[in-house]
């Protein structure tokens, strides 16, 4: 009996989760995720799917981010009609993340557009609409934790608490065999949490599998500052520095579960006198819609409690409007403003950097992940000028990082999660990192758990049969024409042009007079001939 698993998305990246497994009599997803970060990532969204999306049975989805969930609304837009299996709380956030999601695909097609027509380009359409998604949330069937769920006539799963999100799970596949033979056994890990997450309680899940597909997202990190007292105190010393230099306090933060976190521990500190009162913006629609799904769910969480009083806080301003949002870019002095996206590459927070990046009294609080690419990690890197919406902005704001609030395990801790699903009696999969992190949680496997041979690190599109005794790579014509693991090792050449076309400005400014800027630009002009 032939089963194969095919890993299309989160395959040397930390973006795009999506794992297709396929036996002689169904086929079903786990996940189907947007890429995100640099641009060469992004175009994979907008190429086919590299399979057909009539021919998959159902999704089990492991939770609502964007990357494991924002893919959905293509698959049922290009013939999907089965279910996508989620636990409620995801349901909820899908229902409002995925048309928001839509919406974003059709702005971002929109503008495109319109710089195309003027170009003479050829116009192009979104990924999907915002009524692609609603048609999505349409074919969502609810899943209790813990409890086995028959997806296919073969293949059933069994969902268990994470640890990462509101609704997150890991997912446990069984696959029947048949005669007489043992199910195989699969453990899908989601996205694990870290220890000490302020809303969400402990990741949990059985032990002894065929395969184990685990993430490596941070395996090569090593967090200090996980206690949430001590992740309070840094965040109150950002909070008082910012205050002091009577500037904006900017956290780029992911709309769901990264600001109702880190706005709980902002009340908190201002409540307890640890830092300065003073207004905060949540300035993000989806953020305000999601707050609503928590707040209803809220026996699910570990810290309701806080949550809620930091939502009845006086000092606490939801922005509604665009013009709610424009308004937030006229004040002075100091407040606080969280505003998506995480990575700084869409939504509302690129306003607000393109605002105040140049100002000295401005600080930008970095509270996620950065992906290779992104605005994010570009202003993390050290820029002293970036582009956004196509100006040259010059960076003088402080950019300062807080690694406490991720919600992603870091090594010791997926480390210790791995042996705590032990034996893997095949293969263990390493999926949802970029090099870096595959490489360093490799390394402490192999010298503790399993044998580094055991231990695979699949690329993007790449089919392993899993029916023999081990994981078996099959060839496959179903590869996609770019490499996204080459993009998330480094900035790719859309970054480099960028950063070239910085340099350039900067280089002829710096020489004096117009007859030598003349001369430096003739020389350039002739280097790009000689490129031809």
């Amino acid at each position: 009996m032939s089963i194969e698993l095919s890993f299309h998305g989160a395959a040397r990246t930390v973006t795009g989760s999506c794992f297709r497994l396929k036996t002689p009599h169904s086929s079903v997803l786990i996940d189907c995720g947007l890429f995100q970060g640099s641009k060469t990532l992004r175009e994979l969204n907008y190429q086919p799917l590299p399979f057909k999306p009539e021919s998959i049975d159902a999704v089990l989805l492991t939770h609502a981010h964007i990357d494991h969930a924002g893919i959905l609304p293509k698959l049922v837009r290009h013939g999907f009609k089965g279910k996508i299996h989620a636990t409620e709380p995801s349901m909820d956030l899908s229902s409002v993340m995925l048309p928001d999601s839509g919406h974003i695909q059709e702005n971002e097609i929109e503008r495109l557009n319109r710089r195309n027509r003027q170009r003479g380009r050829k116009e192009l359409e979104p990924i999907y609409t915002m009524d692609d998604a609603l048609q999505t949330v349409q074919q969502f069937s609810p899943v209790d934790y813990e409890t086995w769920t028959q997806a296919t006539r073969d293949i059933r799963a069994r969902y268990w608490n994470a640890g990462h999100m509101l609704g997150s799970t890991s997912i446990e596949v069984e696959v029947s065999q048949g005669d007489g033979e043992q199910p195989l056994r699969l453990f899908f890990s989601g996205d694990i949490g870290p220890d000490h997450k302020l809303l969400q309680h402990d990741p949990d899940a059985p032990s002894g599998y065929d395969y184990l597909l685990c993430e490596a997202t941070f395996g090569a990190t090593d967090r200090v500052e996980t206690n949430p007292d001590e992740r309070r105190a840094l965040l109150a010393k950002h909070v008082n520095d910012a205050a002091g230099k009577r500037g904006v306090l900017l956290i780029p933060s992911f709309a769901v579960e990264r600001t109702q976190e880190v706005l709980t521990d902002l009340m908190m500190i201002m409540a307890n006198g640890e830092a300065p009162s003073a207004p905060v913006f949540i300035d993000s629609p989806l953020a305000r819609r999601a707050t609503a799904i928590f707040e209803k769910h809220a026996d699910l969480l570990a810290n309701a409690k806080a949550l809620k009083a930091a939502l009845k806080s006086p000092d606490l301003r939801i922005s509604e409007t665009v013009d709610d949002s424009k308004a937030i870019g006229k004040l002075s002095g100091f407040h606080v403003v969280l505003s998506a996206s995480g990575m700084c590459d869409a939504g509302r927070i690129k306003h607000h950097l393109k605002n105040h990046l140049h100002r000295r009294n401005a600080t930008v609080l970095m509270v996620g992940y950065q992906a290779n690419g992104t605005l994010g990690r570009v202003l993390l890197n050290g820029a002293k000028k970036v582009r956004i919406h196509g100006e040259e902005i010059q960076v003088n704001a402080a950019i300062e990082r807080i690694n406490g609030y991720s919600g992603h395990a870091d090594a010791p801790e997926l480390e210790r999660w791995i042996s705590e699903r032990l034996p893997v009696h095949r293969n263990m999969f390493l999926i949802h990192g970029e090099e870096e992190g595959m490489a360093g949680l490799t390394s402490r496997i192999a010298k503790k758990l399993m044998p580094a041979s055991r231990i695979l690190q699949p690329e993007i599109d790449e089919t392993f049969r899993l029916d023999g005794k081990k994981a078996v790579k099959v060839h496959s014509d179903q590869r996609r024409s770019i490499d996204p693991p080459e993009a998330s090792r480094k900035p790719d050449y859309n970054n480099e042009l960028t950063q070239l076309v910085l340099d350039i400005n900067e280089a002829v400014e710096k020489v004096a007079g117009n007859k030598n800027r003349s001369k430096l630009i003739r020389r350039l002009r002739r280097a790009l001939e000689r490129a031809k």
